[in-house]
C-alpha cells in the first residue's frame, strides 16, 4: 500500500469503484480505493441491478444515460461482463393523472432525444406478456433501460481502474481521517496510513460514520428493501427475448424477467428504517430476515396485476438496506468547510447514476467544476435544518412515495413545520396554503373564508387558480403585501468587504444607499448567482438570492477564500421580510416612514437603514412583481408588530396578502428568470440576459475573461418568454419546436393572470430569437403554438416599477 496518493476514495461498491475508475481516466492516475471488506459489500452485492435513463431533473436523466452507455465501453476495455440486458422499460398507467405523468416523461424525453413511445395498454402486453391488461389504461415505452450484474458491472469498473494505475485495497479499514494545515488528509487504516490530497465518501451504508470522522452529519439513512424471484414461470418459456422491465405505478410495483422466472419488487407503505444511529460494523454481505407481512398489501395488488408472478413459487427472497436521501436524489460534492473532503453517497439507483456520479465528481475536483448543473444531486442543497430525526422522517416518506406520482404543486407533509418565523400563525389564520423552502414555511397562496385551505395535487391547473388570480389583481390594480423570509440573505462586513466583493460579482459595486442587480460567475462564465447586493455602508453589505440556494451559496463564498478582514455570515434566521407591492405601496409606506418616498427623493434601488412605524429595519425601493414596491427587512423580534402595522396602515387601500404562487404569475408577465429555475450554472451571462447587468469594464471579477469571451462570439441560445396557446400549463423541460424540430426547452412556466395567458420561460437557439417568431411546445403530447415575445407582456417600459 502507497503511503501517498492523490486521492483515496472510500468504499467498493459501485459508487465507489467508478469514481476510482473516472478520477483514472481523467488523468489522476495515482489514486487509491479503501475498501474495509470485499468489493460489493453492503447495498451493492443485493441489487437489484436496474438501470433507466429517467429523473424528474434533465441534467441528471442525461448523467444516467451516460452511465447505460458506458458499460458497453467498460466491457470492451477490460473484458469483464456486466451481464447487460438491455431490454427498456415500461411505465403502466392505471388512470388519467398516471397518463399525464407519462406524457410528460414522453415530453421531456424528446427534448433530451431519448427515444420514448405512449403504447396502448395491448401493446405493453405484448411486450410484457405477464401484465393484466384490465388494470391499466395506457403505457409509457423506453427504449433506454434494462438491467445489469452488480457484480460484473462493479468490478469491471474496478478493472478499468487498475488498468490505468488506481490501486485497491480491499479487507482494509479506515479507522480515522485527519486533516494537515495545508488541507490534505491523513488516512488512518488497520494497515497504515495514507497521505492524500483528496478522500472522498462513497462509504454507502457507512457514509454516515466517514463523516463523523470529520464532524458532519450527513442527511442520509439506510432502508429495508424486499423483492422476490420467483421460479420457472410458464408463460416465459419460448420467448424470443426477454419481457421488458416494468414499472407499474397504481401497485407500487416494478417486474423484470431473472432467468425463467421474474424479480418483483415493491416500495412499501410499511416501510421499516435500518439501523437508525449507527450502521454495524460487521455487517458485510448479510441478508436482513424476510418480513413478508410487511410487504404482503402491495404483494397481493402484484399478483393482481402480474397474475403469473402470483402462480410461482417464490425461489428466492431479498432482503436488504439501501441509503437515502431526505428527497431520494444522491448528495454529491465538496462539503464547506472541509477543503479536499468530496462525499457520493445516498445512491440508491447506483447502476443508473454511478457512472454519472463518477464523470461528475472526477471533473469537479481535477477541473474545479462539475461540467453541467447537478444541482438535484449536490450536497448543499440540504442546510442544517436536515437534522437525522428530519432525514428519517423524510426519508421514510420518500421511500414510501419512489413509485408514486410527483406532482408539480404538491407540498409533502411530513417534518412539517419544521422552520416557522413570527407570522406563521397569522398567516395560517389567513388562510394561507403553506409550501417549504429550505424547511422553512411560506405561503404559496391563501384560501378566503368559506375555503378550505387544500390544494388538489395535479399537473393541470388546480383549485387554487382563481385565488392566485385574485391575489394577482390585487397586486396589480391596488397593493401586496408578501413574507420574503424564505429568500436568502447574507451579510458581508469587514474592511476588505468591498474588494473581496468586487472580485465575487460580476456587477459595479452600488455605492452607500444604493441597491443593483449582481450577477455571480464561476470561472467557466456560467450563472452560479443571480443576486441583489444592498451597499449599507463601504464595509457593510448585504445579498439577497434564492432561498433554496442558501447552503449552495455559503460554499460558494467560503471556496472563493475570504480574507480575514472580511466576515460573511448568512442572515437566514436572523432577518425576516415583507414584499409591499402595486400602485398604492408608496401611499402605504410613507403612513409608516418619515422620508419623503416621492419617485424623485426615493428611486429604484434606494436603501435606508430607518423605521417603519415602530420597528427597526433595512427599507429598499425594490421587488419582484414589477410594479412599484418595497422590501422592508427586519429581525424576528420585530416582525409580528411589523405585520401588524402595516396592515393596519393599507386597510382602506385593498391591502391583501399574496403568495408565492402569484408572485412566479406576476414575474413571468415581467419576463423575470428566477434561479433554480431560469438561471442556472447551465447558463450563461448572454444566454440568460443577466450580461446586461455586468460591468465588462472592472478588471478581475471570477468568469470575467469567458464573459468576455461570450460577449465577443455571441450566445448559441436565449432566455426567452413565449405565449402559450393552452389550457394547461408547462411545468419545465418540455422541448420548444420550429418546424418540428426541438430548437429549445422550457425551464418554468404558469398562467399569467393579468395578461389572461399561458406563459413559458426557456431558451432557444439564438437565431430563431426573435419577437413573433412562432414555436410550438409539446404539453403532455400536444404541440401547442407559442410566439416569442420579446418585451415583458406587462408594462414593457417599466413605467409602474419606476413611478
Amino acid at each position: 500500500m502507497k503511503s501517498e496518493v492523490r486521492a483515496v476514495v472510500i468504499g467498493g461498491g459501485v459508487v465507489g469503484c467508478s469514481i476510482l475508475y473516472h478520477l483514472a481516466k481523467i488523468g489522476w492516475t495515482d489514486v487509491a480505493l479503501i475498501e474495509k471488506n470485499e468489493l460489493t459489500s453492503g447495498s451493492t452485492w443485493h441489487a437489484a441491478g436496474g438501470m433507466h435513463t429517467f429523473n424528474g431533473d434533465a441534467n441528471v436523466s442525461k448523467l444516467q444515460k451516460y452511465t447505460i452507455d458506458l458499460y458497453r465501453e467498460l466491457e470492451a476495455l477490460t473484458g469483464q461482463s456486466c451481464g447487460i440486458h438491455a431490454n427498456g422499460g415500461l411505465m403502466l398507467a392505471a388512470n388519467e393523472g398516471e397518463m399525464d405523468y407519462l406524457r410528460l416523461v414522453a415530453s421531456r424525453a424528446r427534448y433530451l432525444d431519448m427515444e420514448t413511445e405512449i403504447i396502448p395498454v395491448a401493446e405493453a402486453k405484448r411486450r410484457n406478456v405477464l401484465i393484466e391488461e384490465k388494470y391499466f389504461t395506457g403505457a409509457l415505452w423506453r427504449s433506454d433501460g434494462g438491467h445489469v450484474d452488480p457484480w460484473g458491472t462493479t468490478h469491471a469498473y474496478a478493472a478499468a481502474a487498475r488498468k490505468l494505475g488506481a490501486e485497491i485495497h480491499r479487507f482494509t479499514r479506515v479507522t480515522g481521517l485527519s486533516q494537515r494545515p495545508d488541507g490534505s488528509w491523513d488516512v488512518a487504516t488497520d494497515k497504515g496510513s495514507i497521505h492524500a490530497e483528496h478522500v472522498v465518501n462513497a462509504g454507502g451504508l457507512w457514509a454516515r460514520e466517514v463523516g463523523r470522522m470529520v464532524g458532519i452529519e450527513l442527511p442520509v439513512l439506510a432502508m429495508e428493501h424486499h423483492y422476490i424471484v420467483t421460479e420457472a414461470i410458464p408463460e416465459l418459456e419460448g420467448l424470443d427475448k426477454e419481457i421488458i422491465n416494468t414499472t407499474d405505478f397504481s401497485g407500487e410495483i416494478y417486474v423484470r424477467q431473472e432467468g425463467k422466472g421474474a424479480l418483483l419488487g415493491t416500495y412499501e407503505h410499511n416501510c421499516t428504517p435500518w439501523s437508525v444511529d449507527k450502521t454495524p460494523d460487521d455487517f458485510a454481505t448479510q441478508l436482513l430476515p424476510d418480513n413478508f407481512d410487511r410487504i404482503a398489501p402491495e404483494l397481493e395488488v402484484g399478483f393482481e396485476h402480474f397474475p403469473a408472478v402470483g402462480r410461482a413459487g417464490i425461489k428466492k427472497s431479498i432482503n436488504g438496506p439501501f441509503t437515502f436521501a431526505p428527497d431520494g436524489n444522491p448528495l454529491v460534492g465538496p462539503v464547506k468547510g472541509l477543503p479536499n473532503f468530496w462525499v457520493a453517497c445516498a445512491v440508491m439507483a447506483g447502476f443508473s447514476q454511478g457512472g454519472g456520479i463518477g464523470l461528475t465528481l472526477s471533473r469537479w475536483m481535477a477541473e474545479g467544476d462539475p461540467g453541467a448543473d447537478i444541482m438535484a444531486m449536490d450536497v448543499a442543497r440540504f442546510g442544517v435544518f436536515a437534522t437525522p430525526r428530519y432525514t428519517k422522517a423524510k426519508v421514510i416518506e420518500n421511500y414510501r412515495r419512489r413509485f408514486r406520482l410527483a406532482f408539480p404543486n404538491e407540498e409533502l407533509p411530513d417534518a412539517r413545520p419544521l422552520r416557522r418565523t413570527p407570522i406563521y400563525g397569522r398567516l395560517k389564520k389567513a388562510g394561507a396554503v403553506f409550501g417549504a423552502n429550505f424547511g422553512l414555511e411560506h405561503a404559496l397562496w391563501f384560501a378566503p373564508p368559506g375555503v378550505e385551505p387544500v390544494e388538489n395535487p395535479t399537473y393541470r391547473r388546480s383549485n387554487a387558480f382563481p385565488y392566485v388570480k385574485a391575489e394577482c389583481l390585487a397586486v396589480r390594480e391596488a397593493v401586496g403585501i408578501y413574507e420574503t423570509s424564505n429568500y436568502g440573505k447574507y451579510e458581508i462586513t469587514g474592511t476588505g468587504a468591498r474588494a473581496w466583493l468586487d472580485k465575487l460579482l460580476a456587477c459595479k459595486l452600488p455605492r452607500p444607499g444604493r441597491m443593483a442587480i449582481a450577477p455571480m460567475l464561476n470561472p467557466q462564465g456560467r450563472i452560479v448567482g443571480d443576486l441583489s447586493i444592498a451597499c449599507l455602508a463601504l464595509e457593510r453589505y448585504l445579498l439577497i438570492g434564492s432561498g433554496f440556494a442558501e447552503a449552495y451559496h455559503l460554499r460558494w463564498f467560503w471556496q472563493q477564500k475570504p480574507p480575514e478582514n472580511v466576515h460573511v455570515r448568512s442572515a437566514a434566521s436572523t432577518l425576516t421580510g415583507f414584499s409591499i407591492a402595486g400602485p398604492n405601496a408608496r401611499t402605504l409606506m410613507q403612513r409608516l416612514v418619515r422620508e419623503d418616498l416621492s419617485p424623485d427623493a426615493f428611486k429604484l434601488f434606494a436603501v435606508k437603514e430607518t423605521a417603519v412605524g415602530m420597528s427597526p429595519v433595512i427599507f429598499s425601493r425594490a421587488g419582484f412583481t414589477g410594479e412599484l414596491g418595497y422590501e422592508v427587512w427586519t429581525t424576528p423580534d420585530f416582525q409580528a408588530t411589523l405585520y401588524d402595522e402595516i396592515f393596519e396602515a393599507g386597510e382602506d387601500l385593498g391591502l391583501r396578502l399574496f403568495g408565492g404562487r402569484a408572485l412566479s404569475s406576476l414575474r413571468l408577465e415581467k419576463g423575470y428568470g428566477s434561479f433554480n429555475k431560469d438561471f442556472r450554472p447551465d447558463y450563461t451571462p448572454a444566454e440568460t440576459g443577466l450580461d446586461l447587468f455586468i460591468d465588462f469594464k472592472k478588471e478581475g471579477f471570477t468568469g470575467r475573461d469567458a464573459a468576455l469571451a461570450e460577449r465577443e462570439r455571441g450566445p448559441k441560445r436565449r432566455l426567452a418568454v413565449l405565449e402559450v396557446d393552452t389550457d394547461t400549463e408547462v411545468i419545465g423541460y418540455e422541448p420548444i419546436l420550429k418546424g418540428g424540430k426541438v430548437v429549445g426547452h422550457v425551464t418554468s412556466g404558469g398562467f399569467g393572470h393579468y395578461v389572461g395567458k399561458s406563459l413559458a420561460i426557456g431558451y432557444v437557439k439564438t437565431e430563431h430569437h426573435e419577437d413573433g417568431a412562432t414555436f410550438a411546445i409539446d404539453i403532455f403530447g400536444e404541440d401547442r403554438p407559442a410566439i416569442l415575445r420579446a418585451a415583458p407582456l406587462h408594462d414593457p417600459n417599466g413605467g409602474r416599477l419606476r413611478g
